[in-house]
């Protein structure tokens, strides 16, 4: 059985990145360009509430704190802002980065007390409030040799993991004395300091897209542009990595549902589910279209396959849209929790290059 969305919105053109706030009430989005929309949820319906428009250039990255109710968000102009709904508006303070190249990504910790900025400067800056200068200022995490694509934080609070295009995924300690509390001990030891490197993975043949921390911290999960999957083992305090190959366009991100599931979308325009059974491998497409049919794999191709094979194949370049047969119709780039019980997700969110935005139910 295909997956069937609880709510489909086309909000723009294309969609680069969007964020929820704690109950899902509120949407913020950035429309490919130097904007944040915010958006008001009732129902199925969305009402434009808010232009944020402090950034220069395209936003890249929007994360909204759910306990403080902070936005943070990073652009291709380098900065960052610090978003505090104060009298009915949303007042932004800039922060300093300290970059001199695109910022990409950005992401509260869960204790909302920092976040971090990953760019194409080789370095994520992580950054804090200083109560005595009344602002946000940075301490940069640098040994990366390439841009930092992604970044997600552990849930003690004090690691790090960064997804680089030098193909490597890497783990830091992110842990800023007199900011964080006690150092939680990790399997890496308990003495953590700032910006110590601790494990550093290899993506085979492709640039690492995106990384993410499973719900209890023990796995590491990745997805690379050579359309794989790498979930890697840190309880040893060794990374041990199992690969799965897919054999379709590669992933641009992806979710923990739990600790067993996970769900990763990208370039075939449909979210795709993989689980631990004795082993990492894949289970299904969960969006299969409206041509129905297979869960897994098999000699099938999606119907993004199929278009960008035939332009190859038989050389075409035709004009006129496309319709494929799947709910996104262009890449998504963008896959967030909406609905949780726990640490377990029951809904999610994706948006991608369409301009959609699409709340799913969670497989189970």
């Amino acid at each position: 059985m295909a997956a069937v969305p609880s709510d489909i919105k086309r909000l723009a053109g294309c969609i680069t990145c969007h964020a929820w706030n704690a109950d899902g009430s509120k949407l913020a989005l950035c429309p490919n360009n130097n904007e944040i929309h915010v958006y008001k949820k009732q129902g199925n319906n969305y009402t434009l509430e808010s232009k944020l428009t402090e950034h220069d250039q395209v936003v890249t990255g929007i994360d909204w704190a759910p306990k403080s109710n902070r936005i943070v968000s990073c652009s291709q102009d380098r900065n960052a802002y610090v978003w505090t709904y104060v009298n009915n508006q949303w007042k932004p303070v800039l922060v300093i980065l300290r970059l001199n190249r695109a910022a990409t990504h950005v992401k509260w910790s869960p204790d909302e007390n920092k976040f971090a900025v990953a760019s194409a400067a080789k370095c994520v800056s992580v950054c804090y409030f200083e109560e005595e200068n009344d602002w946000w200022v940075s301490k940069h995490i640098k040994k990366h040799k390439s841009t930092v694509l992604d970044l997600d934080w552990h849930p003690n609070n004090a690691l790090i993991a960064t997804a680089c295009s030098d193909f490597k995924c890497r783990i830091f300690s992110a842990y800023l004395k007199g900011v964080d509390k006690a150092e939680p001990a990790t399997p890496f030891g308990a003495k953590l300091t700032f910006g110590e490197l601790f494990a550093e993975i290899d993506s085979s043949l492709g640039w690492v897209q995106a990384c993410r921390w499973s719900p209890n911290g023990n796995l590491l999960a990745f997805v690379g542009q050579d359309s794989t999957l790498c979930v890697a083992n840190i309880v040893s305090g060794t990374p041990v990595v199992d690969v799965v190959k897919f054999r379709d366009l590669p992933f641009r991100d992806l979710l923990w549902i739990n600790d067993g599931s996970l769900v990763a979308v990208g370039h075939d325009c449909t979210p795709v589910l993989f689980q631990n059974k004795g082993g990492w491998q894949f289970v299904k497409k969960l969006d299969t279209g409206s041509g129905g049919g297979a869960e897994s794999s098999g000699p099938q191709k999606s119907s993004a396959f199929k278009m960008f094979q035939n332009q190859v194949d038989k050389g075409q370049t035709a004009t006129q849209d496309t319709k494929i047969n799947t709910k996104h119709q262009n890449c998504i780039t963008w896959i967030l929790p909406y609905k949780k019980q726990g640490s377990n997700v029951t809904q999610y969110s994706t948006s991608g290059l369409d301009g959609n935005v699409i709340v799913w139910d969670a497989p189970k």
